[in-house]
């Protein structure tokens, strides 16, 4: 697992980095991220626990586990992945473990939305296009230089269409997914505002 430094943070353009996958269709967030860790006071060391049952049970090394991806930064998946329980430590431990982007055939909605509110863009793709990246990523040296503005993988050279929605898209590009640094860029807006409501008494820190 790779330490929470360099969490997503503003406008995301571009991405690369190494990948692993994950085969099998309604991969649930009780498999990323079991209920017993959800008590957890801040999402810090949810990384060190992810997919933690499925690593334990698993009749050979689990990938999260093997060595060779312990420095991969995007996952490849099947379909209906996240689905389940809308529980926000499941994108939450992915990300802290260090996955920075997810392609894959579908994925359920409330986990697509809470991957995009931390920076996680979700990537789909064909059945048989994910299967060929699984195979070429069990090689272990699969790395994909994927830019948003285009909405494309880049491998060896061959370029790949990402399929991403629109309003995701922009939110990248923008660096409005970041709700956070949005906030914290408008504080005199806040202040502005503060000061108008009759209910609050505000002061400068």
């Amino acid at each position: 697992m790779k330490s929470n430094q360099n969490l997503p943070r503003g406008p995301i353009k571009k991405i690369k980095g190494k990948c692993i996958f994950l085969r099998g269709d309604d991969i649930d967030t009780d498999r990323i991220i079991p209920a017993r860790f959800l008590k957890c006071i801040d999402f810090d060391t949810l990384g060190e626990s992810v997919f933690a049952d499925d690593r334990i049970n698993s009749n050979a090394l689990h990938p999260f586990d093997l060595k060779d991806y312990q420095d991969a930064s995007i996952l490849i998946v099947n379909s209906n992945f996240g689905c389940g329980s809308s529980r926000e430590h499941a994108p939450q431990a992915l990300m802290r473990w260090g996955i920075r982007a997810i392609i894959g055939e579908s994925f359920a909605d409330i986990f697509y939305s809470n991957c995009i509110a931390i920076g996680i863009p979700c990537f789909t793709l064909e059945k048989e296009v994910i299967r060929d990246l699984q195979e070429k990523a069990q090689q272990k040296d699969l790395i994909l230089n994927i830019d948003i503005q285009k909405s494309t993988a880049e491998i060896h050279n061959v370029c790949i269409s990402l399929n991403l929605k629109e309003s995701s898209k922009i939110s990248f590009l923008n660096g409005e997914w970041d709700a956070t640094s949005t906030l914290l860029e408008n504080i005199d807006l806040i202040e502005k505002k503060c000061k108008e409501l009759p209910y609050m008494k505000f002061s400068k820190i």
